[in-house]
């Protein structure tokens, strides 16, 4: 087997004229996800060892093109693709063996080298069993049904909340070392699948839909199953970083979703369940947070969001509609049709600080062609106050009314331009005035899916 490696002339030199500290980097998305971490962590994989994959689940979607080939990663490292690199899933990550199963057979199946070299999970991970996603599916439909219409949480069904409840709970979870460990497993599972079954057969009651409850052996079967599948990438991921970093190696840590969706930081309660800001880094994979030396924000050039939840630019109208076309704002992970609007730069500035993002990468850039005037966000109108910082209340963010700040458009196709010059002046123009207003350089520009429709400043 191979990696997907094969890049057009000028791909391998891209990252080589990208100027980043000693040290290890982190890649997080500054919006509400879906903003083209993949393209990134792919394109700056050249430069590191180790590519390490810090929280989330398979509730997240990383989406690489490969010159004709388009590759949809959910759980595995966008690493993967490349040949000779470590792919770790940390402590962080909740893992779905049977996702992850599904998604090392397809990139095998193509022809991808997926073994237990190049892709370790930690064993201090946890394990998303079935009844996860029923109880995510049952408890959202139980949410919307005591909250006003409209307002549940937007959950992907993938049992995701749920594993980080138990996570938490302890009582009733797994970790992905037990799955070796058929004694404990089975009191392990004996324990959870009882107390699940009572939990969800009053949810379907209060949701008014039937349920089958859970069958514990068949649970255990499954765990079993996995643990052989699994069992050459399973380590202590812990101590196989600190040991890379000590002989060293470098390594790309891959945030996903996004600062806004952060179970702190973000819009909360309609956020994930996981600190999926570059702050989740030392919680989820046990590197201090002083060796991430660099920090690359990817921000679209317009805003987008799945699901729930306040997102002041929305557009419910032919321009949205425009934007959502030509970007293909379709999940990949779901499929669900994104909400799309205009750039909102006081989320993107708070973000920023979040993060602590030392560069930008400005994704889709190319979508924006030919739209006249460009909008931005540059401050929240809430009653009679001018609001000029992200609020953390989501029902204020609900409320206010985006100030915008109209920008000459420029003209289309810009998927062929290799500098920052080729571009047109008023796409230049709207660059720097997003790096103005952030305070933070925008050191990539992605203008085109494939890995050579990229800028680097």
């Amino acid at each position: 087997m191979s990696n997907a490696t094969t890049q057009s002339p000028n791909t391998a030199d891209l990252t080589e004229r990208l100027t980043l500290k000693a040290g290890h980097c982190a890649v997080a998305g500054l919006q509400w996800g879906d903003e083209g971490k993949g393209k990134i962590v792919d394109l700056l994989t050249r430069r590191f060892d180790v590519v390490t994959r810090y929280n989330g689940g398979a509730n997240a979607g990383h989406t690489v093109v490969v010159g004709d080939e388009k590759f949809a990663l959910h759980l595995i490292p966008s690493g993967i693709l490349y040949s000779g690199k470590v792919n770790v899933l940390g402590n962080g990550v909740v893992i779905d063996p049977a996702q992850l199963i599904k998604e090392i057979e397809g990139l095998r199946g193509r022809g991808i080298q997926v073994d237990g070299d190049n892709l370790k999970i930690s064993d201090r991970a946890h394990v998303v069993f079935p009844y996860h996603k029923t109880q995510d599916v049952l408890f959202d439909q139980a949410v919307a049904q005591a909250w006003e219409a409209g307002a549940a949480l937007g959950t992907t069904g993938r049992g995701i909340g749920p594993c980080y409840a138990d996570k938490a709970l302890r009582s009733t979870a797994v970790r992905v070392g037990d799955l070796l460990r058929p004694d404990r497993i089975k009191t392990q599972l004996n324990r959870a699948v009882a107390i699940k079954n009572v939990m969800l057969s009053a949810l379907a009651k209060q949701c008014g839909v039937e349920f089958e409850p859970f069958d514990a052996d068949e649970q255990i079967a499954l765990a079993k199953q996995w643990g052989d599948t699994l069992a050459p990438h399973i380590c202590d991921a812990t101590q196989l970083l600190h040991a890379q970093m000590g002989g060293g190696r470098q390594v790309l840590f891959e945030g996903a979703n996004a600062t806004l969706l952060d179970i702190d930081h973000g819009t909360y309660p309609f956020v994930t369940s996981s600190n999926c800001s570059a702050l989740g880094v030392a919680t989820g994979s046990a590197v201090p947070a002083q060796k991430v030396t660099e920090v690359i924000g990817i921000a679209k050039a317009y805003q987008t969001r799945v699901g729930g939840g306040p997102m002041p630019t929305e557009l419910s109208d032919a321009t949205g509609d425009r934007i959502r076309e030509v970007g293909r704002e379709f999940g990949t992970t779901t499929g669900r049709p994104r909400r799309c609007g205009w750039l909102d730069l006081v989320a993107v500035k708070y973000s920023a600080m979040v993060s602590g993002a030392t560069g930008l990468a400005l994704m889709l850039f190319d979508v924006l062609a030919d739209l006249d005037p460009l909008n931005v966000c540059v401050a929240y109108q809430h009653g009679d106050e001018r609001i000029e910082h992200f609020p953390a209340d989501a029902s204020v963010l609900d409320q206010v009314e985006p100030v915008y700040e109209s920008l000459p458009g420029f003209a289309g196709p810009i998927d062929t331009c290799t500098a920052y010059d080729d571009l047109p002046a008023a796409a230049r123009g709207y660059v720097d005035f997003i790096e103005q207003f952030v305070g933070v350089p925008v050191r990539i520009i992605s203008v085109g899916p494939r890995r050579d429709q990229t800028i680097i400043r």
